[in-house]
């Protein structure tokens, strides 16, 4: 039997917050399948297990902040056969009240995926204004279950004993079998008027009693209007939210001060020629529809993770006092937050990637960094083995940046611009960006460094070999 633990999704992180489970005890999963959501300090992220088989039990309530490396759930051997489908897509089919028994899957091994689920009934309509939504109508009505099925970690309770020492009193059964409220809530619902319950996490309820937040008021983000920790964040009092937003950005000071106290840092800095790289972009976009045409930044992307492949030196993480090799390229993208702070998702195989692969990935991950309705995997997030920086969309010619740890190296960009070049005796103007590495000198020297800058430059002059 097998753990499937707390995981370290960054080098800053201690604690995680468990803000919602997608699986059940019972459920079968597979090695990849996304099995719960962790809150950090920057972001919800959507975590994967590693294990294949069925989940045993689950050692954790929702809205718990436990150490990385503290066991979350119990994965038994696998089952003979696959799943059908996935957690995400077995909850999606649970919200739409598809019976997934009846779904052709069009995946592959006759896997169902998500568009088969969508595709198989409408979306389900918001429940009239003063009557509960039917899902919560059928909890009500089988208390037992109700109880049985609680939250993870908590035994069924026996009728008038609270099933949790912070959570609500166990609902009585009336003579006609109908589950009757606590007192606390019949009084809610008398005064207002019979208002409908609030979808929530149970992190988004904390965080509002803790915050003084009435949810009824929050409009919810998450999956049909379920309100998320965030939502109730950006609807505390003045000053929450930016407090709030604040904690990315501490989040960040701290490693960053980490980097600066413990890594002797060196800095190398070279103009790299891009007109054979845009000529080649211009000519591959004639051919290409618009959502699927190239940008600078996905050439200059590739041709760092092809250079960090030659140059395995600067490619890897300095732990335990020494210099530890990755395998392969895991290419670390800064994103800065919108509220505050950075987020460094990784493209795992970025030295294999085309070049159109790499944008494709490029521009996931972004929005979904971005954007508060989607959230980055745990493996996405895992210590990349480099690091680059672009800051030229915001108009800077060059930056040196501050190595992440436990890396050893970060590549920095800056904004393509036309400057004054002599090529072979002659003067002319040609597009140009500075690119520069900042490196730890404990792994490596400016020789070493240099080798990574001019492997960029080459590449850079032979588009068509990335």
């Amino acid at each position: 039997m097998a753990e499937f633990t707390m995981p370290s999704l960054g080098a800053d992180m201690d604690e995680g917050t468990l803000s919602q489970w997608l699986v059940h005890p019972g459920d079968h999963v597979t090695r990849g399948d996304v099995v719960a959501v962790v809150e950090t300090d920057k972001s919800a992220i959507e975590v994967e297990c590693f294990e294949s088989g069925t989940v045993d039990g689950l050692l954790v309530d929702e809205g718990a902040t436990v150490p990385v490396g503290t066991p979350l759930a119990r994965i038994t051997a696998p089952a003979e056969e696959p799943p059908p489908t996935t957690p995400l897509v077995r909850r999606l089919a649970e919200d739409r009240h598809v019976d997934l028994a009846a779904v052709h899957g069009s995946g592959p091994g006759g896997r169902i995926t998500r568009t088969d689920v969508e595709n198989a009934g409408p979306r389900p309509s918001p429940p009239p204004a003063g009557k509960p939504a039917a899902r919560l109508e059928q909890a009500d009505a089988n208390p037992d279950r109700r109880q049985a099925g609680g939250r993870p970690g908590t035994p069924p309770a026996a009728v008038g004993v609270p099933r949790h020492p912070n959570g609500p009193a166990p609902r009585r059964t009336t003579g006609s079998g109908h589950a009757e409220p606590p007192a606390a809530a019949t009084k809610s619902r008398r005064s207002t008027g019979g208002a409908k319950r609030v979808h929530a996490s149970p992190l988004a309820r904390r965080l509002a009693g803790e915050l003084g937040v009435d949810l009824a008021g929050v409009a919810g983000t998450g999956r049909d209007g379920t309100v998320r920790a965030e939502d109730v964040r950006t609807a505390a009092a003045p000053g929450t939210s930016r407090r709030a937003a604040g904690t990315a950005r501490e989040a960040t000071a701290r490693l960053m001060s980490r980097s600066k106290r413990e890594i002797p840092h060196f800095y190398l800095s070279t103009t790299v020629d891009m007109t054979a790289a845009l000529d080649w972009m211009h000519a591959r976009n004639r051919d290409l529809p618009l959502s699927a045409r190239l940008v600078p930044a996905a050439l200059m992307l590739t041709a760092v993770a092809r250079a960090a492949g030659e140059v395995p030196e600067l490619n890897g993480h300095w732990v335990d006092g020494a210099f530890a090799p990755a395998p392969d390229v895991r290419l670390g993208v800064v994103v800065s937050l919108r509220g505050g702070g950075l987020v460094v998702p990784a493209l795992a195989h970025a030295d294999t990637l085309a070049v159109a692969e790499v944008m494709a990935r490029l521009k996931d991950v972004v929005t979904r960094a971005r954007d508060a309705r989607g959230r980055l995997r745990s493996s996405e997030t895992a210590d990349p083995s480099i690091t680059v920086t672009n800051l030229g969309d915001q108009g800077v010619e060059a930056v040196f940046g501050v190595v992440y740890p436990p890396q050893v190296a970060l590549v920095g960009l800056g904004r393509i611009t036309e400057r004054p070049v002599a090529v072979d005796g002659l003067l002319g103007v040609r597009p140009t960006v500075t690119a520069t590495l900042s490196a730890d000198h404990r792994a490596a020297d400016g020789a070493t460094g240099a080798r990574l800058l001019t492997a960029l430059d080459r590449l850079l002059q032979q588009p068509e070999e990335l």
